[in-house]
């Protein structure tokens, strides 16, 4: 073979690598499946967040994952007055090669239900970042990572974070063992092809890697959304980040900004922007790759 097609094929190989690490016909499958009418809106203990739950439970199953919680999962109760019972988070685990530290990964599966007999999918919020985290879980259980890997996916964040709640009061593991937590909620839809990333004002050591990750991506990353005192623009304590950050554990918080759909009926699959979805996943991975290296 000619030097100089040597030297392409290793200049154009970590590109064609990179292309691959996210399943996007996978992905998709995934996606339109949680937000689909048969799930009817994902509420805590109906019909379609147990199919929800069995869903993640098979796949990290099939991926070879293992999990603290017998079955993946980790039932809790909240309430007083109208007390729910046996809301579950599906919980699995995937163990470091180096060390005892851990990144936990977040995204919530449930949404509103049906209401007034109209069923809000809750594409965007949040079967988009459910399906992500099945990618994610995939990708690290093929690629050991050095810090050990917990993906959880939590129920009633709906209900005031409820799951991402019970998992930090009862974490299986010291929590003083949690370098960082990723948290995902609504990552499909943004006219201006941008995806925030909360938390660096508060964790500004997590920056610089995440500005050189999205150099020459297709995907606008943002930052923000996470000084204090800007009322509704802060999103410091708007989903399951919150709890962690609550404990000083540092929290990365990946989001679009409110869209008309938003807790709307309309909140569908056809309305997400299948490529722009595809490349904020493979983003999110590409900073999950770095962090997990750099961080320890």
């Amino acid at each position: 073979m000619p030097k100089i097609i040597v030297l392409m094929f290793f200049i154009l190989s970590p590109l064609c690598v990179s292309g691959q690490q996210v399943d996007r016909s996978q992905l998709m499958e995934d996606f339109q499946f949680l937000a689909s009418d048969a799930l009817q809106g994902r509420a805590p203990l109906s019909e379609g967040s147990m199919k929800a739950r069995e869903l993640i439970r098979s796949r990290f199953k099939a991926l070879g994952m293992t999990s603290q919680y017998d079955e993946f999962t980790q039932y809790f109760s909240f309430g007083k007055e109208k007390k729910i019972e046996n809301a579950a988070n599906i919980v699995g685990f995937i163990p470091g090669t180096e060390t005892e530290k851990i990144i936990v990964v977040t995204a919530h599966y449930d949404h509103l239900g049906v209401r007034e007999g109209k069923i809000y999918n809750g594409a965007d919020d949040n079967a988009s970042g459910t399906a992500a985290l099945l990618t994610l879980a995939a990708y690290f259980s093929e690629n050991p990572p050095q810090h050990s890997m917990i993906f959880a996916a939590l129920d009633a964040e709906e209900m005031g974070l409820q799951g991402a709640k019970a998992l930090v009061r009862d974490f299986p593991f010291p929590t003083e063992q949690i370098i960082l937590n990723v948290n995902m909620d609504m990552i499909s839809r943004s006219d201006k092809n941008e995806i925030y990333v909360s938390g660096t004002y508060h964790y500004p050591t997590l920056k610089p890697t995440l500005e050189e990750v999205a150099k020459g991506t297709d995907v606008s990353l943002k930052f923000g959304h996470d000084i204090p005192g800007s009322g509704h623009d802060d999103w410091t304590k708007a989903s399951d980040h919150a709890p962690f950050h609550a404990k000083g554990i540092p929290f990365l918080y990946f989001g679009v900004e409110d869209h008309p759909d938003y807790h709307q009926d309309t909140d569908t699959f056809d309305k997400v922007n299948q490529d722009f979805y595809y490349d904020v996943v493979q983003l999110i991975l590409d900073c999950l790759i770095e962090l997990e290296l750099e961080i320890n």
